[in-house]
């Protein structure tokens, strides 16, 4: 479990979200935790460091999230 305004690594590789194609290299985007979004599976806001494409929050599931 994460709790809002922890830092997190978030593997987004693969991802299409809100339009934009996440390649195969990023899997170590830097963001905080915003919220806890839905229980199954366990999936999450972030708000990204760095804005990709001009996505800044994306919803991402637990198991692509690990502590920074």
């Amino acid at each position: 479990m994460f709790g809002p305004s922890q830092r997190v690594k978030v593997n987004l590789s693969g991802l299409t979200i809100k339009g934009v194609a996440f390649s195969q290299n990023v899997q170590e985007a830097l963001g905080t935790v915003i919220q806890w979004t839905a229980a199954e599976p366990p999936t999450y806001l972030i708000e990204l460091r760095f804005s990709f494409k001009g996505v800044k929050r994306v919803g991402v599931p637990g198991e692509r999230i690990r502590r920074a």
